[in-house]
């Protein structure tokens, strides 16, 4: 009975959730480390990540970067909204899916919205090389929320109205209370969460500017949180309006200052999309579906991942003058909006 239970969860179980939170270290401390050192602790083969960010909104890009070239194997992939994250790791998977290697995705949608589908998806999909549960945003923000709040299960209305509950593990059963059927999702409780914030502390407290994107929920159901932030900032400058802290210390543990930590995406108040950079990273992906050479995406990672030493190194290979252009068109953006 243990075993087939297990088997039905693709994280955590409830049980090992709610173990991992008692244990968790809550103590206020100084949590700052290297995305190497983050990475190497508390990511390992087989685990189920939790991304947050949503499209290519505050992807937590860096991290993706520095766990590409580490290399890991058999992960579940679990998000609401993905692109860029998701599409590095399956870019990786096409090059050598010996050194890196998805199982699994548990999402409501990948891709690029404006930017176009997500071909590296289609590849995985179409050759039958990972396994897909489907649901939509709103089970996937709810399957979160259950895993914060330490519940085996949520109850919703959304699949009641499509196929969702023929692509899921959802139960369907009737409401004891009245009568009527009622969709339960199970609780998503990942291994590790990868987040890109505006701001932190060196404690892990976090402030997220425009759409918070479920990731404080990702955050509180997941066994370990690495987050990566655009400023780490005083913890009295932080906590100044408590209000806006959205992720709390006790969830994060670790906190890694990396300025452009989503690009080639956006951050809000930071910078805009790189569309161009998006652009020709997927223009790479897409003929090797169709046959086409894998060369020019393995001359791409080999020159700003894995020929590189860490982000910065990624950001310099950019370069200043692009990246100037894309904080600039962020501030245009917000001008617009005022």
């Amino acid at each position: 009975m243990e075993n087939n239970a297990k088997m039905f969860w693709t994280g955590l179980s409830p049980d090992e959730a709610r173990e991992a939170l008692v244990n968790k270290d809550k103590s206020q401390k100084d949590k700052r480390m290297t995305l190497k050192e983050a990475v190497s602790r508390f990511v390992k083969d087989g685990d189920n990540v939790g991304i947050g960010g949503f499209v290519d909104v505050r992807q937590p890009i860096a991290i993706c970067h520095e766990m590409i070239r580490k290399g890991f194997k058999d992960l579940t992939l679990s998000f609401q909204s993905a692109g860029m994250a998701p599409e590095y790791f399956a870019g990786a998977m096409m090059l050598n899916p010996d050194k890196f290697s998805i199982k699994r995705i548990e999402l409501a949608y990948w891709g690029h919205e404006a930017f176009g589908l997500a071909p590296a998806w289609r590849y995985l999909a179409e050759r039958g090389m990972i396994e897909i549960e489907d649901w939509s945003n709103y089970n996937m923000s709810a399957r979160f929320k259950a895993g914060s709040m330490g519940l085996p299960f949520i109850p919703t209305r959304g699949p009641l109205g499509g196929d969702v509950k023929h692509t899921s593990r959802t139960k369907i059963i009737n409401c004891p209370f009245t009568d009527r059927p009622i969709a339960l999702l199970p609780a998503s409780n990942p291994d590790v969460a990868l987040i890109h914030v505006q701001a932190a502390d060196m404690y892990g407290n976090c402030i997220i500017r425009g759409t918070d994107c479920t990731c404080a929920e990702i955050a509180m159901a997941s066994a370990h949180t690495i987050v990566t932030c655009e400023q780490l900032v005083s913890h009295e400058l932080l906590t100044r309006n408590p209000k806006d802290i959205m992720i709390p210390f006790a969830a994060v543990d670790a906190v890694i200052e990396v300025p452009y930590g989503a690009y080639p995406g956006a951050c809000r108040r930071h910078y805009w999309f790189d569309g161009d950079h998006i652009r020709k990273f997927l223009g790479l992906i897409a003929p090797i579906a169709k046959g086409g050479s894998p060369d020019a995406l393995q001359a791409y990672y080999d020159e700003y991942i894995y020929g590189v030493e860490n982000f910065e190194d990624f950001l310099q290979k950019v370069g200043v003058k692009q990246l100037l252009a894309v904080k600039a068109a962020e501030y245009d953006n917000c001008e617009r909006l005022v």
